[in-house]
């Protein structure tokens, strides 16, 4: 039986895919009035000036107006509005905009979320300068370019064969591959700031105070759980009055004002620590020095309608809540980084987050998925990728870590996937573990193992879930299951449905889920398994092999079963 399951699942792999039949998804987000993602865009540095410049903006495709997209979507999504561009394709955005009166004070920042791949963005037929990489926001003084009415151009392009990073997308849709997002794919807003400006703030917890490093000119005054400190340097330690704890049960955070003569901005931290322990001789992964369970789920982050972005930054809060109801305290951020608001999300919900590295560089279908899938580990060689590909892998790595430091649901990061880009990881993991050793890294997950790294990581979509503890770090299954279950009228294409192992019914798929992880995952924790990454949140294009339907309407999973399988799993900790 497990043979003929084998099989069926390689020839799905290995299956050149046909046209898809694709269906016209919506969310219970996709209907949304007014301009899309209005809110402040940044949790974590927030002042009282912001003016969004999301909404319709003109579009064209290699040089032809095809006419207005509406901003944050990509192009390629149904929410943006335009025919689809193909990869490669130069696209123009062009919107003309008037400062709100009032709005302007000494200097004005424009600022974008991420543009996929390449842009040079423009302001009044003034080149402001470039950017490359698409997973990442970036931002321009702007000030001395402004007028009374203002025509803000951006030009962007995503070469199809590239340095670059690459996430999921491989030009077409289908298994390991998800539809390709190029041009705008996150926010776009200004804010004004003074002369002498806070340009932003670290911040270092432990399980009773927290650093706090401001990047800006002093003299500063600090409000925090209802006292008023006045430190005496730029960098400063706050003691709380009887600390919480940030856990998952209880995501305590703290919001924190910091002044100077003439700003002011908004933040959070929380209290929490993150590190490894031995444990009755077993070692283990500690959440506030308390051995914990990391039960998650991966989490692709792909919508129907809006692709990168669900179309509501409720979407992202609906997602984090609905994992939390059926016990889920992990969620593993597989293939781009998220905007603000999910991270967010995260730490006030509780909700811990592992964060890849997104993935750049050479990859082989059979050596790097298909054969290690089905057990076949053995090599260990990558070529090294072009010096290019290396220098931008590290400064995007480096850049990631400064952006994402401050959120405390992120407690592990993920360097290599599966060995997709994987080279030199032992240096990589040393230098990047030497950037914050605040979190656990995970040299690579599923195999390609060098000898460095905070955990052992495994991969097991068939056969036993029997791992061997080396003994030496802690033991995580960082994705098992894959088990499919699509529902008619909630797929993306109809001809095609992808898992490991396929259910008819939801009563079906939930029986085998709970056999998977009582008989495979329950036993183990006692000898040594700190965690499991679930694959996945939801059902994505051809995989259906999530635990809800890609357009969020229906849950397959039982929230009582799960919730008591949660409990379950959590106890043999104790």
């Amino acid at each position: 039986m497990k043979q003929t399951k084998l099989r069926m699942a390689l020839n799905d792999l290995f299956r050149k895919k046909e046209t898809a039949r694709i269906a016209a998804l919506d969310t219970p987000w996709t209907a949304q009035s007014g301009i899309p993602w209005e809110e402040y865009p940044r949790p974590q540095l927030k002042r009282d000036s912001f003016f969004c410049l999301n909404g319709p903006w003109r579009f064209a495709i290699n040089g032809t107006e095809v006419g207005e997209i509406l901003v944050p979507y990509p192009p390629e999504s149904k929410l943006a509005g335009v025919p689809a561009p193909e990869r490669g394709d130069q696209l123009t955005y062009e919107r003309e905009f008037t400062l709100p009166e009032g709005f302007r004070r000494d200097r004005v920042l424009l600022h974008f979320g991420a543009v996929d791949q390449e842009c040079t963005v423009y302001l009044n037929d003034i080149e402001l300068g470039s950017h490359v990489g698409g997973y990442l926001p970036f931002s321009f003084d702007v000030t001395a370019h402004l007028q009374e009415t203002n025509t803000l151009r951006v030009i962007a392009f995503d070469p199809p064969d590239t340095y670059l990073h690459d996430g999921n997308q491989r030009g077409a849709t289908g298994v390991q591959c998800y539809t390709p997002v190029c041009g705008i794919s996150q926010r776009v807003w200004m804010e004004s700031v003074p002369q002498k400006y806070i340009r932003g703030v670290k911040l270092q917890p432990s399980m009773d105070s927290v650093i706090i490093t401001v990047d800006g000119d002093g003299p500063f005054t600090v409000e925090c759980d209802g006292k008023i400190y006045r430190p005496k340097s730029n960098r400063f330690r706050i003691r709380p009055e009887n600390p919480k704890l940030w856990t998952p049960e209880t995501p305590h955070l703290y919001p924190v004002i910091v002044r100077n003569c003439d700003d002011a901005v908004e933040t959070y931290f929380a209290l929490r620590t993150i590190g490894t322990k031995v444990i009755d001789g077993v070692p283990r992964l500690c959440l506030n020095g308390k051995p914990w369970f990391f039960h998650g789920l991966l989490d692709q982050g792909y919508w129907p309608d809006g692709l990168f972005l669900p179309g509501s930054p409720e979407g992202y809060s609906w997602d984090v809540k609905t994992m939390k109801s059926l016990g889920f305290n992990t969620l593993r951020k597989h293939i781009k980084i998220e905007p603000e608001r999910f991270y967010y999300d995260c730490d006030r919900y509780g909700m811990i987050v592992f964060q890849d590295l997104v993935n750049s560089g050479p990859y082989h279908y059979l050596r790097d998925t298909a054969i290690p899938t089905i057990g076949g580990k053995l090599a260990t060689y990558h070529e090294a990728p072009s010096e290019r590909r290396r220098n931008f892998f590290l400064i995007h790595g480096e850049e990631t870590l400064r952006h994402l430091y401050n959120h405390p649901s992120i407690v592990l990061y993920t360097l290599f996937n599966e060995g997709w880009g994987q080279h030199d990881t032992q240096n990589l993991y040393r230098h990047f573990r030497a950037m914050d050793p605040s979190r656990i890294w995970n040299a690579a997950s599923g195999w390609f193992k060098n000898s460095d790294s905070d955990v052992q990581s495994e991969h097991i979509y068939f056969g036993s879930l029997k791992m061997k503890p080396t003994g030496r770090r802690p033991l995580l299954l960082t994705e098992f299951g894959g088990y499919s279950c699509a529902l008619e009228g909630h797929r993306f294409n109809p001809d095609e449905e992808y898992g490991y192992q396929k259910y008819p019914t939801v009563e079906d798929f939930q029986t085998a889920l709970l056999k998977l992880y009582r008989e495979g995952i329950l036993p183990q924790i006692k000898t040594g398994l700190c965690g499991c990454i679930l694959t996945q949140v939801s059902d994505v294009e051809e995989e259906t092999n999530g635990l809800v339907t890609y357009d969020r309407m229906v849950i397959k999973a039982d929230r009582e079963a799960m919730q008591a399988l949660a409990r379950d799993l959590m106890a043999q900790m104790d």
